[in-house]
């Protein structure tokens, strides 16, 4: 007979995910184990084998569940009817916004993705890539004249974005809702006009 789920399975599997992502974050995915993440929940190592099989398997989880999420959030904005300028700072802004809370999730990503199996990988660096794609079609349509067709340039100018962005997270993480909002405004209005824009 298959064992019942628990009332409280959702919520006990997602305090297992945020406190693996903070073990992940702290000791490197690579080091870390799960008797330390079980320790880090305060459950035994054969409970947590319960919900995860291995450490890849919740490696994976962490990661699917934040990027997933992620993409969702940014791919899924109401942009019909905008400008690609107003495009453009609705999806910056969204983005900060989004990174609030999710320190540990970003910061394993980058260690963590490459040590999973090659089909894990390919969902979640889709996941990235439909980010990418989104935001080079709106700087596209901001300078098509500038890229002409030159997809390195355009790569390197929505990376660069994502840059700014990701500089943000890992200096400020601590920065509430406002301060998200006025440094993604910079970054919006730098990308459109450059530094004199400011």
């Amino acid at each position: 007979m298959a064992r019942t789920i628990a009332k409280d399975h959702r919520e006990k599997r997602g305090h297992i995910l945020k406190t693996a992502a903070t073990v992940f974050a702290s000791e490197g995915v690579a080091r870390a184990s799960m008797n330390h993440v079980a320790r880090e929940c305060g459950i035994s190592k054969a409970n947590i084998y319960h919900y995860y099989e291995s450490k890849d398997a919740l490696l994976y989880d962490i990661l699917e569940t934040y990027l997933s999420a992620l993409r969702s959030r940014i791919c899924e904005l109401p942009l019909d009817g905008l400008s690609a300028g107003e495009k453009l700072h609705r999806i910056v802004s969204e983005v900060l916004l989004a990174y609030e809370g999710m320190d540990n999730e970003h910061k394993i990503q980058t260690e963590g993705i490459p040590l999973l199996a090659p089909e894990q990988q390919t969902v979640l660096r889709g996941y990235q890539r439909d980010m990418v794609r989104l935001l080079s079609e709106v700087l596209n349509d901001l300078a098509p004249d500038v890229f002409a067709g030159n997809q390195e340039k355009l790569r390197s100018a929505t990376m660069s974005v994502f840059g700014m962005l990701n500089w943000f997270y890992m200096w400020n993480s601590g920065a509430n809702e406002t301060e998200r909002r006025e440094y993604s405004d910079l970054v919006a209005r730098l990308t459109l006009n450059g530094v004199k824009g400011l």
